[in-house]
């Protein structure tokens, strides 16, 4: 736990400390991000969004960690100098041991948009069973992700968009998820974005 608490200060203060940037992003557009989780077992989940480098503009970090039943929805849009964030959620603690045996099973993609400076990976071991669905729209105006998967075993998934290959980090993400899972993940930057998560 000490851990944890001392990297995400470690990622805000180096978000804080990095030099300031522009204040007006030229690629990326709006960054808009969907996400439901249901979980029986273990969460370690960290996201943080900002809408400028150092200390300007808006900050958001949000993260859950711990075992149990997880059933969450979040929703965040972060334009060029505003940022809207929702999270809804169930927690209820309860002792998680894996019951999962070693598998070979395992399933992973990642995908990357140079030009709009977005990456998006998912990874699925020892897995006892996986139902999978990915889309990915990308061009040189719009990155669009979309991940649907249920299973049971580990999933781990991350992204990160900036306004483009060189601009500001605007969304960092990174999760690991044990257990029985149920994750829809949606992310999106352009300035043509259709995202329906459930």
């Amino acid at each position: 736990m000490k851990a944890r608490t001392l990297l995400s200060l470690a990622v805000l203060s180096l978000i804080v400390s990095s030099p300031t940037g522009l204040g007006a992003w030229s690629i990326a557009g709006n960054v808009t991000e969907h996400s439901y989780i249901y979980l029986s077992g273990y969460i370690d989940e960290m996201k943080i969004y900002q809408t400028d480098k150092g200390f300007s503009g808006q900050k958001l970090v949000v993260g859950t960690q711990g075992s149990g039943i997880v059933d969450r929805r979040q929703t965040a849009y972060v334009g060029e100098d505003e940022m809207y964030f929702n999270e809804w959620g169930f927690f209820d603690h309860r002792p998680f041991a894996s019951q999962n045996a070693e598998s070979d099973l395992r399933n992973a993609l990642c995908a990357k948009n140079y030009k709009m400076g977005t990456v998006i990976s998912e990874s699925y071991t020892n897995l006892d069973y996986l139902i999978k669905d990915t889309t990915i729209f990308q061009n040189d105006n719009a990155s669009v992700y979309q991940i649907a998967s249920q299973g049971r075993g580990t999933a781990k998934l991350g992204a990160r968009v900036k306004d483009g290959s060189k601009g500001v980090t605007i969304m960092t993400y990174g999760g690991t998820y044990i257990g029985d899972f149920n994750i829809r993940q949606e992310i999106g930057s352009g300035n043509q974005l259709y995202l329906t998560c459930p």
